[in-house]
């Protein structure tokens, strides 16, 4: 069993883990993950980087809450450390590096309809190259 101040790393961990899916910043994240779960076995870590992109894409569909999310991290990394106690230099670590930036994502989908490049937002109608409208 954990004392209260190993809950309150993971819980803090874990709120990172949302953090940085939010602000979409899953590349920093992967890698931290990966590093606290190769103490562990293979197995461990790839079910742990599996969960992840589960979890990316569940947000993005909004098929889970962040509350969820969080909650499932924290159970994750709690069973994680209750395993493998050496691991809590590398959980400190991601529950104190809250991501950098102001970036703010809306994590949704996208519709695009007809020709041309379509970035950030939704387009309806054709974009031509000479400047002219599309008919």
């Amino acid at each position: 069993m954990l004392d209260a101040a190993a809950i309150a790393v993971t819980t803090g961990a874990a709120s990172n883990v949302l953090a940085y899916l939010l602000q979409g910043r899953a590349d920093v994240l992967r890698t931290r993950i990966s590093a606290i779960f190769r103490r562990g076995n293979v197995q461990e870590e790839s079910h742990a980087l599996r969960a992840l992109d589960e979890h990316i894409e569940a947000l993005e569909h909004r098929r889970v809450s962040q509350t969820e999310v969080t909650a499932q991290w924290s159970g994750m990394l709690t069973a994680f450390l209750t395993a493998y106690p050496e691991a809590r230099v590398d959980i400190e670590a991601l529950r104190s590096a809250t991501p950098s930036g102001t970036k703010t994502v809306n994590i949704g989908s996208q519709q695009n309809h007809g020709r041309g490049t379509f970035i950030g937002g939704d387009n309806h109608g054709t974009i031509r190259v000479d400047g002219q409208e599309g008919k």
